[in-house]
């Protein structure tokens, strides 16, 4: 019997749809949770979650899947989770083309599809703020609430919780233990992590090149243009801090105007902006490093988004291609975040276990 058992009774037993690289499977494991599966559609998520992840992985889209298939994975006695964030492209900011014709859009609803099939005992989900503003998001928890379960949802900071990054996203639980909420920043006496704090140890890289110990320490190579551009930024700044000849011709006209936050570099006594898919190009956010002239690498994305050093993501031998390290990393659910969820789901099982019986069981 685990330590958490021990406390808490019986364990909490999950399966995480629309998985990715296992940010939030990670997560949920520390707390002390115990995901069997996770299932998504990219071949290149299933060798960074089993990797890092004691759980299997199913590369199937969610709509072909039946409840029947997920069950097996569950324990009889123990209390059964469904987790999952579905793709957050169509509901992002970044977004502003995507419509109820995206079939990503309806994702969210064969998630409900699949929590009327299992009738889990817990459900969360993560998934960008503008979500809760679409009608797909009100059906799926008035469905929720019809099948009998207490909701909680809110739009929360990930600097908040000690992860180094500033970040706004919306945590869903759900429970048909009783009423549930999300641990609250206080309760954790976290404070914001600052990029200085999660890898300013990490070895010096020039444009362009790699660490040998560690393929991800790796940052993308840049033009001679933006060389000259990144010496002339500021930790903080934007491209207007340039001499003339360096701005581009798109932000000198009135609607380019608008963009300050590309070009830019990080702040070493702050938390970074929100990783994005693309964080390894120093020219589409304020991805810059703070000191060195080049963009963020690969493995101090991970980072800032809380994966442990060591994590890994791709075989040993095998290439590593930026854009899909950029999509998974970028596309997590940070580990921290989830382990904030993880524990949060636990006190609640606990204190509903608690208030039936009158002690933990």
């Amino acid at each position: 019997m685990t330590r958490y058992e021990k406390r808490y009774g019986r364990k909490i037993y999950a399966v995480d749809l629309f998985c990715g690289a296992g940010g939030l499977t990670h997560g949920l494991g520390k707390a002390g949770i115990d995901v069997r599966l996770g299932v998504d559609i990219d071949p290149a998520c299933e060798y960074p979650y089993t990797a890092n992840n004691d759980a299997k992985f199913l590369l199937k889209p969610v709509e072909e899947l039946d409840a029947d298939e997920l069950r097996r994975y569950y324990k009889r006695n123990g209390i059964k989770l469904l987790a999952g964030c579905a793709p957050c492209q169509t509901f992002s900011t970044y977004n502003q083309k995507a419509t109820e014709s995206d079939k990503r859009w309806w994702l969210l609803l064969q998630f409900s599809r699949l929590v009327d099939e299992l009738r889990p005992d817990l459900v969360t989900m993560e998934n960008v703020p503008r979500l809760i503003e679409q009608n797909v998001f009100d059906q799926f928890v008035t469905n929720l609430e019809r099948k009998g379960y207490s909701v909680n949802h809110q739009v929360v900071n990930c600097a908040d919780y000690g992860i180094p990054q500033q970040r706004n996203r919306l945590v869903l639980l759900a429970s048909r233990l009783g009423t549930i909420t999300l641990m609250s920043p206080a309760e954790f006496d976290k404070k914001p992590q600052t990029v200085r704090e999660a890898i300013e140890e990490l070895p010096t890289l020039a444009a362009g090149s790699s660490y040998l110990q560690d393929r991800l320490h790796q940052s993308s190579i840049l033009s001679e243009l933006n060389l000259r551009r990144i010496r002339k930024s500021k930790p903080g700044g934007t491209w207007r801090d340039w001499p003339a000849e360096l701005v581009a011709d798109c932000h000198k006209k009135k609607s380019g105007k608008t963009y300050p936050s590309v070009y830019g570099r990080m702040t070493w006594d702050e938390p970074s902006p929100t990783i994005t898919t693309q964080f390894f190009g120093f020219g589409n956010g304020r991805f810059g490093h703070p000191e060195q002239d080049r963009a963020i690498s690969l493995r101090e994305g991970a980072i800032l988004q809380s994966f442990p050093k060591d994590y890994k993501f791709v075989p040993p031998g095998e290439q590593v291609y930026q854009k899909v390290l950029g999509r998974l990393i970028g596309n997590a659910v940070p580990v921290a975040l989830g382990e904030v969820v993880g524990l949060s789901l636990l006190s609640h099982v606990w204190q509903a276990t608690g208030m039936r019986t009158g002690r933990p069981q």
